[in-house]
C-alpha cells in the first residue's frame, strides 16, 4: 500500500510554528496549487486547490524561520486524517498532508514583499533566506500554469 503526497505550491500566509509540551516544535503550513484547463464551452477555468501541510522537528523550525507568505515550495508527505469534535460536539474530520520532506524553491535573492533582496530578520537578527545545508537548486520553471505564459499550447 501506498500514501504519497507530492506538492509543488506557494504558500497562502506565513507559517505557524508551535511547541507541544514535550517541547517538539510544529509547523502548519497553507499551500495553494492551482490547475488550468478549457472546459466544453471553450472557457478558460482556472482552480486553486488549498492544502494544509504539517512539518515536525527541526524541519518546522526552518519552515518557520526561513518561508514566508507566497514563497515557492516543494513537500513530500503522506496523507493523515484527525477526528475532532466541534462546539456542538459533532465528529469532524480533516485531512491534513503530514510532510516528511519540505524543500525551498525560491532562490536565494529573491525580492520579499517589500520589494528588496534582503534576509529575513528575526528577533533583532539577520537570517539568510535558506538553511545553509540544503544543496543548489534546479529550475523547475513556474510554479503554475498562469505563470508560464505561452506554454498554454503544450501537448501534455
Amino acid at each position: 500500500m501506498v500514501n504519497k503526497v507530492i506538492l509543488v505550491g506557494r504558500l497562502g500566509r506565513d507559517p505557524e510554528l508551535r511547541y507541544t509540551s514535550t517541547g517538539t516544535p510544529i509547523a502548519n503550513l497553507r499551500i495553494a496549487t492551482d490547475e488550468s484547463y478549457v472546459d466544453r464551452e471553450g472557457n478558460r477555468v482556472e482552480k486553486t486547490e488549498w492544502h494544509t501541510v504539517v512539518v515536525y522537528q527541526r524541519d518546522a523550525e526552518n519552515c518557520a524561520n526561513y518561508l514566508s507568505k507566497g514563497r515557492l515550495v516543494y513537500v513530500e508527505g503522506s496523507l493523515q486524517t484527525r477526528k475532532w469534535q466541534d462546539q456542538q460536539g459533532q465528529d469532524r474530520y480533516s485531512t491534513d498532508v503530514k510532510a516528511q520532506r519540505v524543500r525551498f524553491l525560491d532562490r536565494k535573492g529573491t525580492r520579499d514583499e517589500g520589494g528588496e533582496d534582503a534576509p529575513r530578520k528575526e528577533a533583532g537578527r539577520v537570517r539568510e533566506q535558506e538553511p545553509r545545508d540544503n544543496k543548489a537548486r534546479e529550475d523547475f520553471g513556474p510554479a503554475f500554469p498562469s505563470e508560464a505564459g505561452g506554454m498554454d499550447d503544450v501537448p501534455f
